[in-house]
């Protein structure tokens, strides 16, 4: 076991999704946590400040403002955000770049960077790719680091048209049935990149894969039906259904991906509490759609 990291621990990103799952994982670990935010005065950051979080400004093209920002850092937390377009992706690798600087430079004795499960391989999707870099950027910095790639998140499933017709719940993906869709909760993440980040867990390798199940379309439609007390069933789409390119990229890639075994005893030896699919659709209040009646 690594030896327990008691110093202030600096989070970029902190008012996403992601990275604020991180700073509730670090909160409820008792870590004292500064959060670097691009507008300080924003209703978000105010948001972390008022739960006792240090808000320190951050401008990427201010090299000596970042180095400041982490002095007296004992461990880093980063994530870079999802890019589309050519000229996102190369500031989303510039971003990331910058923050491994800043790091170099601050000393700082542990990274932790959120990238994503396939982001080590060739994925075909763009902001996979991206962070690929990054990755590579941070291993040859020199920094101790550990990567964390989580796995597609559960709360995605709010935006997932599930349907009621004629009292069977419905639920339609670009993924053939039989393939198992790895999952994981952003609390999960935030848990486990916490647990790291204050020494509480090692990670052999330095990377891991936050996958906390791995269900078909069929058994996801099921745990959502059963949850809603109604039968359910699964139908595949075709990858032609999706229209957006790097959406039908990223499909592709989760059958792909389901070849490659999924460690869900590492994670859980890290975070034993994860959630499966039902624990997350139970806590995240779903509720069934009103039923549409067709056929």
């Amino acid at each position: 076991m690594q030896q327990q990291n008691s110093g202030t621990i600096v989070v970029f990103g902190a008012t996403g999704q992601q990275g604020g799952a991180v700073v509730d994982g670090l909160l409820s670990r008792g870590a004292r946590v500064r959060a670097l935010v691009r507008t300080p005065e924003s209703d978000r950051a105010q948001a972390l400040a008022a739960r006792g979080v240090e808000l320190a400004a951050f401008r990427i093209d201010e090299p000596a403002a970042q180095v400041a920002a982490l002095d007296g850092a004992g461990a880093f937390s980063f994530m870079t955000p999802d890019s589309g377009s050519p000229e996102e992706i190369e500031d989303e690798v510039r971003l990331g770049a910058a923050l491994v600087d800043a790091a170099v430079a601050a000393r700082v004795p542990h990274v932790v960077f959120n990238s994503v499960s396939g982001a080590e391989r060739d994925s075909g999707v763009a902001h996979f790719a991206s962070k690929g870099r990054v990755e590579q950027y941070l291993r040859q910095s020199g920094l101790r680091a550990t990567v964390v790639r989580p796995t597609a998140f559960m709360e995605s499933f709010a935006h997932v048209p599930l349907t009621v017709e004629d009292g069977e719940l419905v639920l339609k993906m670009p993924l053939p049935d039989g393939v198992g869709l790895k999952l994981v909760a952003l609390k999960d993440i935030g848990q486990v990149a916490a647990a790291i980040l204050v020494g509480a867990a090692d990670v052999p390798g330095g990377a891991i894969e936050v996958v906390a199940d791995q269900l078909t379309g069929t058994q996801i439609a099921a745990a959502f039906g059963a949850h809603a007390g109604f039968p359910a069933r699964y139908e595949a789409l075709p990858l032609s259904a999706v229209t957006d390119i790097e959406d039908r990229a990223m499909f592709r890639w989760f059958a792909q991906a389901a070849t490659y075994p999924a460690d869900l005893a590492a994670v859980r030896a890290i975070e034993p509490a994860v959630w499966d699919l039902p624990a997350w659709i139970r806590s995240s209040g779903w509720t069934a759609p009103a039923d549409s009646g067709r056929r």
